[in-house]
């Protein structure tokens, strides 16, 4: 019988080498013993980066980042016990948003499992349903049988991460000591087929090749959705949270085309961009507040895609007009939580816009440009009323803070926000314009759960966007993924991060929570009082406190156009905060009722 280290390094080297094969070109490590065997033949691998994270969580997260940044699968490894079970938030996260992570856990053999031996837990299916497919792999093995199961196995998950729709694929390893793997050479006399399992294929051609079909658009259904959209008197297109920026050309097109209102998510990659932006709405969370305007400017026609809005206010409107024929597009899942849908098409949202663009041009359609010049009007009105509100502030205001960060943005830059009120600020203050900027966050679960980690992963993607990555957080969810900030220094990575301190969960105070004064400090406030400037120092971070607009300018630009890692602080009050909020959308509401 081979030994255990032996047969390791015939059987882990061919599922890493299918691996590669198979596309894969990074891998995030968290050290631990169990999984030496994946850890040392995926660091060997000339095809292979890996991005090493002491912590679980941390890495995690920051595997999350690079998948989604890159739109392709990214591996995560780590050993066995607890360890995996810090993989959890990521992959909830990964599921929810379709980003392709592998998931690679070390485990106990199965003689050790269920005996309190140390470090082992139940890893079968730790992760339920939040993971697309799940495999106990079999224990390493020399026999050719095994080896052309496990270049499979590599072949496989790594095409059904990234299958639509995307998420994380679990594959859990278990290994018997010695764990270091021994070099051992294939036996003499073996056949060709058996070599074959044993060497992979000639000329580095993948074991199997998994082809996976995009989701086409049946003509039929494109031409009738043309044709609603021709008839519809007040049609509106709604584009939540997606990542496709191709998108943005033919969806764009398509709204203008029809006169339909373009209401553009921060997230949507449609508001900003060099695309056709003429129908693009961005200051609806502003004044559909109005009770007038979400009245008066009621739609027949609905159609959405992407994700579920981040703007409150514009689900509430959607929810308002349900009676209006509400269409929902999406390659795989079911986004209406307002369960107002008439219609679910599944299929490629790109594909199908071109689609239709096509059949609009050669049919007849209603003039609805009364319709989309009074919400051009709405839009116009409520972003001149915000502007000139955030100037004539003499203390920082939240919502500014986001509508400079933006600002200052260089083209082919990346902004990432965290869910919680940063995302929420930059849909209500930040509007669009011609510059090519990328927009994430983690919106899938909508926590605050390794927000620092996700943006570094997306900033040590630059091979492929090239600029410069600006982090904007609050301060709970800063301090909540403090460990993210050793990926910087360890990586060597370029990013700006802007820390909102409000010295608590300055969302609750918009909240029903809020009206509990006696126990709202304890329970949901939640003051730190923490010195984010000792944080910088121990990380290695260039750090700026903002006392004033000019000086958060001065941080960033100092932070875009440098190298490392920079922390900008800007400290605010949550009360003040609320109350600068409401008078800025007061400020709104009147100058739609003056119009």
């Amino acid at each position: 019988m081979t030994s255990p280290d032996r047969a390791a390094f015939v059987y882990i080297g061919a599922f890493v080498d299918e691996l590669a094969r198979a596309g894969l070109r990074h891998v995030c490590i968290a050290p631990g013993s169990r999984s030496a065997p994946l850890a040392l033949t995926i660091a060997a691998h000339p095809r292979l980066k890996i991005w090493m994270h002491l912590d679980e969580r941390s890495a995690g997260f920051f595997a999350l980042g690079m998948a989604r940044a890159l739109g392709e699968p990214v591996a995560l490894l780590c050993t066995s016990g607890t360890a995996a079970a810090n993989f959890l938030p990521s992959v909830v996260e990964a599921n929810r948003a379709g980003v392709p992570l592998l998931v690679l856990t070390a485990d106990r053999p199965p003689e050790l499992r269920d005996v309190d031996a140390a470090q082992t837990i139940d890893q079968t299916r730790l992760y339920g349903h939040h993971v697309k497919w799940f495999v106990d792999v079999a224990l390493p093995d020399i026999a050719p049988d095994l080896l052309r199961y496990v270049r499979t196995l590599a072949g496989r998950a790594h095409a059904a991460a990234a299958a639509v729709p995307s998420g994380p694929v679990h594959l859990n390893f278990p290994f018997r000591e010695p764990l270091v793997p021994i070099p051992v050479d294939a036996p003499a006399g073996i056949s060709v087929d058996d070599a074959l399992a044993w060497h992979g294929r000639p000329n580095g051609a993948p074991w199997v090749a998994v082809y996976e079909p995009t989701l086409g658009v049946e003509p039929a259904i494109a031409a009738r959705l043309a044709r609603e959209l021709a008839v519809a008197a007040r049609p509106l297109i709604v584009c939540g949270p997606q990542y496709d920026p191709l998108l943005a050309e033919s969806l764009g097109a398509l709204s203008v085309t029809i006169g339909a209102p373009l209401l553009a998510d921060p997230l949507s990659q449609l508001r900003w961009g060099k695309h056709d932006r003429s129908a693009v709405i961005d200051r609806y969370d502003a004044f559909l507040r109005s009770e007038p305007a979400a009245t008066r400017l009621a739609p027949d026609l609905v159609v959405r895609i992407g994700a579920p809005p981040t703007s409150k206010t514009l689900l509430q409107y959607l929810q308002r007009h349900g009676e209006a024929r509400h269409i929902v597009v999406d390659p795989a899942h079911w986004p209406d939580p307002l369960l107002t849908a008439a219609e679910v098409i599944h299929a490629d949202p790109r594909m199908l816009v071109i689609s239709v663009n096509e059949c609009s041009e050669r049919s007849e359609r209603h003039s609805n440009r009364a319709w989309l010049d009074e919400w051009r009007a709405a839009d116009r009105r409520a972003g001149s009323s915000l502007a000139d509100y955030a100037s004539s502030r003499q203390e920082i205001f939240e919502g500014a803070v986001l509508a400079e960060a933006v600002q200052l943005l260089p083209d082919n830059a990346t902004l990432f926000v965290s869910s919680s009120m940063p995302v929420r600020d930059l849909d209500s203050f930040s509007p669009g314009d011609g510059r090519s900027l990328r927009t994430f966050a983690n919106r899938g679960a909508n926590g605050i759960d390794g927000v620092v980690s996700t943006a570094l992963g997306v900033a040590a993607t630059r091979e492929k966007s090239g600029g410069a990555l600006v982090l904007v957080i609050g301060d709970i969810a800063f301090y909540h993924d403090m460990n993210g900030l050793l990926a910087a220094k360890r990586h060597g990575l370029d990013a700006t991060i802007v820390v909102i301190n409000n010295d608590g969960g300055g969302i609750f105070s918009f909240l029903q929570q809020a009206g509990n004064e006696s126990r709202f400090e304890e329970l949901f406030g939640t003051p730190h009082g923490l010195d984010f400037a000792a944080a910088a120092t121990l990380y290695g971070a260039d750090y700026v406190l903002a006392k004033s607009i000019a000086e958060l300018r001065a941080g960033l630009i100092a932070g875009i156009g440098g190298q490392g890692l920079h922390i900008v602080e800007v400290r605010t009050d949550r009360t003040t905060n609320v109350t600068l909020h409401r008078d800025a959308w007061a400020e709104v509401a009147r100058a739609l009722e003056t119009a």
